[in-house]
């Protein structure tokens, strides 16, 4: 398939092809180090050796705000809802009952074909006391935030799956060959050096003229 897709492959670059479908090399290059690495497995377990992909952290989850509390001396309360404001928990509580029963869904009262803006208005202690209540102590959740970005992920997982998705990029061995931007990594250089020498190539060669379908492209390559 990679001879008849290029139809001008030459013998380097059919040989990196066969080297890399028989070994399982999926290369894949780091943009941030401007280095590529012999597999995205190798780069993921030295990042996290080094402390580079993720760091735990912890944050804290409060449950919504209060609308009424101790501090509290006026309400203002939707009789369709029950929803309240309180005069020291929002800035406009006033406007904020007018809007709230104006577009509410449960308000079906009319006055000359529009919504009803009725509510309620106490100064009460002991009605107010009612709409008091206990708000949830906030929780601590332990998260993963990316080294690289800064973001916050639920799990170890999710960083790792954005990692894979948004900061490397897999490239052929053929493309790791003919390129000079990016530094190659020990080992995927090791293994180039070992594999590209001019016996390894004869004995492809050699192979490869043991099937007739090869000979057009021997013959462009070796005369």
């Amino acid at each position: 398939d990679f001879l008849q897709d290029e139809k001008k492959a030459d013998l380097i670059n059919s040989y990196l092809f066969f080297i890399e479908k028989e070994n399982n090399l999926k290369p894949v290059l780091f943009p941030q180090e401007k280095k590529i690495y012999k597999s995205l497995d190798e780069l993921l377990d030295k990042l996290e050796n080094e402390k580079k992909l993720y760091r735990e952290t912890e944050i804290k989850i409060r449950f919504g705000s209060e609308s009424v509390n101790e501090e509290t001396k006026k309400i203002y309360i939707c009789p369709f809802t029950g929803k309240v404001f309180g005069d020291n928990t929002h800035p406009n509580p006033q406007d904020a009952i007018y809007d709230w029963v104006s577009k509410c869904k449960e308000n079906t009262e009319r006055i000359g074909g529009l919504k009803s803006k009725r509510f309620f208005v106490s100064e009460d202690p002991e009605i107010i006391a009612k709409y008091i209540t206990k708000r949830k102590e906030p929780i601590t959740k332990i998260v993963f935030s990316s080294v690289i970005t800064g973001k916050l992920f639920n799990s170890k997982k999710a960083v790792i799956d954005d990692f894979k998705k948004h900061h490397v990029k897999f490239l052929t061995l053929m493309e790791v060959q003919n390129q000079n931007k990016f530094q190659i990594e020990d080992s995927l250089l090791k293994f180039i050096e070992k594999n590209l020498t001019e016996e390894k190539i004869k004995n492809f060669v050699n192979l490869l003229a043991n099937y007739k379908e090869f000979e057009p492209y021997l013959e462009q390559w070796v005369g």
